[in-house]
């Protein structure tokens, strides 16, 4: 089995040693070393975790294969907090017309889906964009890099987990989507600093969708807590944020947003 072919399935299965001998391939095939090993409680199961460091960046390995990305809203129901708060925001005049929550997510979010993805090596931290949109490909390939497919990008936030957040269903309403601290803060299940900031846009290899925040419009907006949190949704596509960004409003503001670069293995 080459490292792209390697499943996210078969990565829990391995033991510390046989996880050890991947990551130091994966460190060789690309010119990094090995820098982290360790393993946290995921999904009722321990998952490996692996960073590798080349040219002065952190990459942590996302196992891919046959993965389940999207938000499955026959299957979840707001919590009364955040029904509520959804529905104060309405009465303000937010939510894109939606009068019904899950209305308003069926909107913004991606449906659920299986894919198949290659194993990667993705940045732990996102990088503010060096050229305008349209220039980004060719200046990371200088480097080797690429931007990350929307469904990647997906696949490695929520790290399987079917939940709203990659934290889970919840969010603290009485705390804010932006700043420091918090559960957004935390690296996720494969080391990834990731949906941390509502502030945040992250862009991906889809023109229809930003990642991981709508750059603060709905904070800066008043549209209310439960959508100043929204963004950070594992499954969030932002498509009234993509709009802009890549429209001619966005062009010039390119600094402002953000991408994860990635690294293929063979």
């Amino acid at each position: 089995m080459s490292l792209a072919e390697l499943t996210l399935d078969r990565w829990r299965s391995l033991d510390l040693a046989a996880a050890g001998r991947f990551a130091d391939e994966a460190a060789t095939q690309v010119g990094g070393r090995a820098v982290l090993l360790d393993a946290v409680e995921h999904l009722g199961r321990p998952l490996h975790r692996v960073l590798v460091e080349r040219e002065g960046r952190r990459f942590a390995l996302v196992p891919g294969g046959s993965v389940r990305l999207g938000f499955d809203l026959d299957a979840w129901e707001p919590t009364p907090a955040q029904a509520a708060d959804y529905a104060e925001s309405v009465e303000e005049g937010y939510g894109y017309g939606h009068e019904d929550l899950k209305a308003y997510l069926a909107d913004v979010l991606s449906p659920p889906r299986t894919a198949t993805l290659a194993t990667v090596l993705m940045a732990v931290e996102d990088e503010a964009l060096t050229e305008p949109v349209a220039a980004m490909p060719a200046a990371l390939a200088a480097h080797g890099l690429r931007i990350p497919g929307a469904d990647e990008w997906e696949h490695a936030c929520g790290a399987g987990a079917g939940t709203l957040f990659r934290w889970g269903n919840e969010c603290p309403l009485d705390e804010p989507s932006y700043g420091s601290g918090g559960v957004r803060h935390r690296p996720n299940a494969f080391g990834l600093r990731i949906a941390y900031d509502s502030y945040g846009t992250e862009l991906s290899g889809d023109p229809g969708a930003v990642h991981g925040g709508d750059g603060g419009e709905a904070v800066c907006g008043g549209y209310g807590d439960l959508l100043g949190w929204l963004p950070l949704a594992t499954a969030n596509r932002n498509p009234y944020a993509a709009e802009f960004t890549y429209g001619p409003d966005g062009e010039g503001m390119y600094e402002e947003f953000s991408t994860r670069p990635v690294l293929s293995l063979r």
